[in-house]
């Protein structure tokens, strides 16, 4: 402080200060937690009324109980407990503007923080209790018509099979489809005027197979071989002469999304790379093989992952063939028993396969931004 004519004058507020207000954000937090509450509310009564439609008696009826009964437990915790932390935060804020300025900062920063845990978590308990709501809808009636545990239980054996087929379809064409769509993304920058044939005819085939729909492919392809007698296929038979048939259809049409990759990717290295390599004597051939392809496709390989997640769930369209794939197979026992269960289980196992695929895909972004980054 100063003294100036006998008054005492007050530091001036900085004015960085002046221009950055503390807010503590106390109301926010305390309308956040009471939001928060109520949706743990909501989530308990859905919870509740989904219990009331399970058709299941005894021991099972108890299981269900304590276990919908510790999930509801568990949100309004979690809930009340973040909601919690953003008050205590904002008031600690407010304590500390006189003293600390800066730990107030850092005390609403944290505050609202907290306020952003509970508007998340809000969200995904609301998400929860529309389920709830949406299964226990008509009495039951639409829990049982996809989660009857009866209908996938018989449906289990056949689903292995089938999905054991599904994923042999995928790994054979995913394998050809890697060799298929260099040899089009190689032709379609193939260098020179003598090369605007192979580039015309590989410009072509992209465009027809990635406009054409893979459903109609299939049907062409493995409908239109087998009454055509098209070999080499016509010295297969049975189920082999299908698994091939259905396999390169899906060939046709990926191999022209993967064209696209694999040349985008071509396209992306350096020009001098190519300079140097012909400038130490290697043939076009040589230059792509050994120094622009493998640099390429250490770069393409998460939107390959990509695309092979795509190829993964595309295998299912082969059921419209008659392929005794896994949706085939719950589509049949849907159809014995009147119940979409076993579609929701085909469904499931889906999803489980492509999961791991999507998160090593991002794994594989993330490491190669960390290798850009340190570069």
């Amino acid at each position: 402080m100063a003294v100036a004519g006998g008054l005492v004058e007050e530091p001036a507020e900085p004015a960085i200060q002046r221009l950055h207000p503390i807010r503590t954000h106390l109301g926010r937090s305390i309308v956040v937690l009471a939001a928060g509450l109520a949706v743990a509310g909501v989530t308990a009564v859905a919870l509740k009324r989904f219990y009331d439609s399970l058709g299941v008696v005894g021991t099972a009826l108890t299981i269900w109980a304590v276990g919908l009964a510790l999930l509801a437990a568990a949100v309004t915790v979690v809930l009340a407990t973040c909601g919690s932390m953003a008050v205590v935060r904002s008031v600690r804020a407010g304590r500390l503007i006189p003293e600390d300025r800066v730990a107030a900062r850092v005390s609403g920063a944290a505050a609202t923080d907290w306020t952003w845990y509970v508007a998340g978590l809000s969200v995904t308990a609301l998400v929860l209790a529309f389920l709830a709501f949406f299964l226990s809808a008509n009495d039951g009636a639409v829990r049982h018509q996809y989660l009857d545990w009866d209908a996938i239980q018989e449906f289990l054996p056949s689903l292995w099979k089938g999905l054991w087929l599904n994923i042999k379809v995928f790994v054979v064409a995913e394998f050809l489809v890697l060799i298929w769509g260099l040899i089009l993304a190689l032709a379609r920058i193939f260098p020179g005027k003598a090369g605007r044939p192979v580039r015309f005819l590989a410009v072509g085939y992209i465009d027809l197979f990635r406009g054409f729909p893979a459903i109609i492919t299939i049907y062409l392809v493995v409908l239109g071989f087998q009454a055509g007698d098209v070999p080499p296929f016509n010295q297969l038979e049975g189920e082999t002469k299908l698994f091939w048939l259905c396999t390169t259809a899906l060939v046709l049409v990926y191999g022209a999304y993967v064209a696209e990759v694999y040349r985008a990717g071509l396209e992306s290295i350096h020009w001098s790379q190519t300079a140097a390599a012909r400038s130490l004597g290697l043939s076009y051939a040589q230059t792509m093989r050994y120094v622009v392809t493998p640099q390429a496709v250490r770069r393409i390989i998460p939107p390959l992952l990509n695309d092979f997640i795509g190829l993964q769930k595309d295998t299912a369209l082969l059921s419209v063939v008659g392929l005794l794939e896994v949706l085939n197979r719950a589509r049949l026992t849907s159809n014995r028993l009147f119940n979409l269960s076993p579609n929701l289980a085909a469904g499931v196992a889906f999803v489980v396969i492509t999961i791991p695929l999507a998160r090593l895909t991002d794994w594989l972004v993330a490491r190669q931004a960390r290798a850009r980054a340190g570069g």
